[in-house]
This record gives structure tokens, sequence and C-alpha cells, in this order.
């Protein structure tokens, strides 16, 4: 199965995923850590990237696809995969197409966790970490009890410096310009199937595993 994940930030694509892969056996391709392995391993892809990088421009789409090129052909990825982060636009989600058909793995699902915008606000900007266990906690969708159990014992509710509705608004707007379109693409060649994203983990992937057949 492979699948590419669709939704704005904050829909919990890299939560859904990250289950998909530990009892699905899919493996997880975010196109951020294939950057980050291939710039510390100093491979020729990777050496063109942190020139690129260095020089303050965007990782070009070709180094990126030769990236996933590689990735999606090693052994692990034989029962699968899940592409979380790319494509972005659709002229990368047409270069992927033609790439994955010429590498005989065309894609079998383009999945949106659909999530409505006021609750992708709150999901992201109430993001908080307990500063004593590290345990990632929401101020509008934690218990009560849960947020207690940090500040009562001594901890502090952190929030990362980028988690403000500013932030988190340019990031949506990026979203809807660009990414949104991709719903339309995906749905005319037939592989788009919407997920309702709202609602506890386990219902969300209850409908995910359902929609693609898992």
């Amino acid at each position: 199965m492979r699948i590419v994940f669709l939704g704005a930030p904050g829909s919990g694509k890299g939560t859904q995923a990250q289950r998909l892969m530990a009892e699905q056996g899919l493996v997880q391709i975010s196109t951020g850590d294939l950057l980050r392995h291939a710039v510390a391993s100093g491979t020729a892809l990777g050496q063109r990237a942190k020139v690129a990088m260095d020089s303050g421009n965007l990782v070009s789409d070709d180094i990126v696809l030769g990236m996933i090129a590689e990735r999606v052909i090693q052994e692990d990825c034989n029962n699968g995969y899940i592409l979380d982060g790319f494509p972005r636009n659709l002229t990368q989600a047409e270069a992927l197409a033609a790439l994955l058909v010429d590498l005989g793995q065309p894609l079998d699902r383009a999945v949106l966790l659909n999530v409505d915008m006021d609750i992708l606000m709150k999901r992201i900007t109430g993001r908080r970490t307990c500063s004593l266990t590290g345990k990632l906690l929401n101020v509008y969708f934690s218990t009560q009890n849960d947020l207690d159990a940090c500040t009562n014992e001594g901890g502090e509710l952190i929030q990362r410096s980028d988690d403000n509705e500013e932030t988190i608004g340019n990031r949506l707007n990026v979203y809807r310009e660009q990414t949104e379109p991709l719903i339309k693409y995906y749905r005319n060649a037939g592989l788009l199937a919407t997920i309702d994203g709202e609602g506890q983990m386990d219902e969300v992937y209850a409908r995910l595993t359902a929609a693609v057949g898992l």
C-alpha cells in the first residue's frame, strides 16, 4: 500500500502515519528526514542539497525526487510506504506520479485528513510540553487532570515559539494556496480518500484503515 498523506498543519498526519508504520508495517517517508540524512551522510544528492541550503535557497524538486527514488526502492518499502510532506503542490504531484510509474510503484491512495480550521488552530496554538516529563499536552483538548499533573508537581506547560496564531495563520494560508489544489488533482485521478480527522485518535485511525482497506 503506497499512500500520500494530505492535510493542513495540525491535522494529525504525522500521528496517524506513525501508527500505520507501527501496526501495518508501512514505512513513513518524511522528505525532511531524507534531506537531513542525505546531508549528514554526504551522499551526492545530500551534497547538492547542502549547497542549496547553505546559500539560503530551497532544495530543488529534482533533488528531493531523487532522494525519494533512492528510498522507495529499499527493501523495507516492499510492503508499502507513506509519503508525509511531499508533494506540496501540483508540479511536485505530477513529477512524483511520473517517477513512481517509472519505478513500477504507482500510488494506491491519497488520504486527506479533513479537520475544521478553527480546530486546527486550537490543536496547534494549544500545544504544550510538560517541562518535567516531556509529555505533549493541549490546553484546549487535554483533561484538566493531565494539565494539573504537570503543574502540581512544579512543572511548566511550555509552548513552542512558532506555535502562535500569526505563524500558524501564515502556514495555513500557504496550505490553502499551494496544497489544497492537490485535493482536486487526486480526486480526478480516482485516488482520493477523505477522512474525518476530528475526534479521538483511535476513531480517526479506524476511519483511516477502513478507507484504505487495511
